[in-house]
């Protein structure tokens, strides 16, 4: 008797853990039935309910980035802004966009884009800071090089017009009744069957901001060059050459009567 009771608690343990196993590698199917969030601003009114601890530790490194934020790199004597259908901040872009592709692959490129709604913030008159390049430029874009046909561009310039313009260097085109016309690229009329070589960033190759025809390249090459970085050397680039920062409106995009 002792014996069968002994046999019958351990195939109650057995036949336990069996189900205790088996129900415990099934996957558990969570579903979301409420949510709410709530805005959490982080400025000086925090300060009083911040960690002291975590306050002293993280203080050496706010100093550090602080230094190296502010570093001087340049001067500008004119308040750069954005806006289209061409402006001081997105001309002075893309023309850097143009002339550091030159310099990368050592071979003409014909013509830069850059978005207007990726530059982030103006740069006022004045000392340029390294803190400003990163406001104007906050993500991590990179410089890219396309090889694409003029028949794609036809497209992609009547998108330009139909957004009131874009930010570019090299080229030249009118907006009239929300396409393009009188589009010249290198001082020449645009030509379907030529292959252009196009600077520009990775999100915009991509097709992103409505620029889907970029997507269409024949070639493409990745630099590896930060388009925020390349930024900043080229001001400090043009600041040792004892020159400050300018920007000219020249009618690269224009509204045609």
């Amino acid at each position: 008797m002792y014996k069968q009771s002994i046999s019958y608690i351990k195939l109650s343990l057995y036949c336990s853990l069996f189900i205790l196993i088996f129900t415990s590698c099934q996957t558990v199917k969570w579903q979301v039935v409420d949510s709410k969030s709530v805005a959490i601003p982080i400025n000086n009114s925090t300060e009083n309910t911040a960690d002291v601890n975590m306050k002293k530790f993280i203080q050496p490194f706010k100093e550090q980035l602080e230094k190296e934020m502010n570093v001087v790199i340049g001067y500008t004597d004119k308040d750069m802004k954005v806006r289209a259908p061409e402006s001081l901040m997105s001309n002075f872009s893309a023309d850097v966009y143009l002339n550091v592709a030159q310099d990368k692959i050592q071979e003409h490129v014909d013509f830069s884009i850059v978005n207007i709604k990726g530059l982030r913030a103006p740069i006022p008159a004045g000392n340029i800071t390294v803190s400003q390049i990163f406001e104007l430029m906050p993500f991590e874009n990179e410089l890219v090089l396309l090889w694409i046909k003029g028949e794609e561009l036809i497209n992609l310039f009547d998108f330009f017009a139909s957004i009131g313009g874009e930010g570019v260097a090299g080229m030249k085109m009118g907006i009239q009744n929300g396409k393009a016309v009188d589009v010249l690229i290198g001082g020449k009329p645009l030509v379907k069957d030529k292959v252009y070589i196009v600077a520009t960033n990775d999100y915009l190759s991509e097709g992103n901001d409505g620029m889907i025809q970029l997507k269409n390249s024949i070639k493409r090459l990745n630099t590896g060059v930060k388009v925020r970085d390349m930024l900043i050397d080229y001001i400090q680039n043009e600041t040792k050459q004892g020159k400050s920062i300018s920007s000219e409106l020249d009618g690269r995009i224009y509204i045609k009567k």
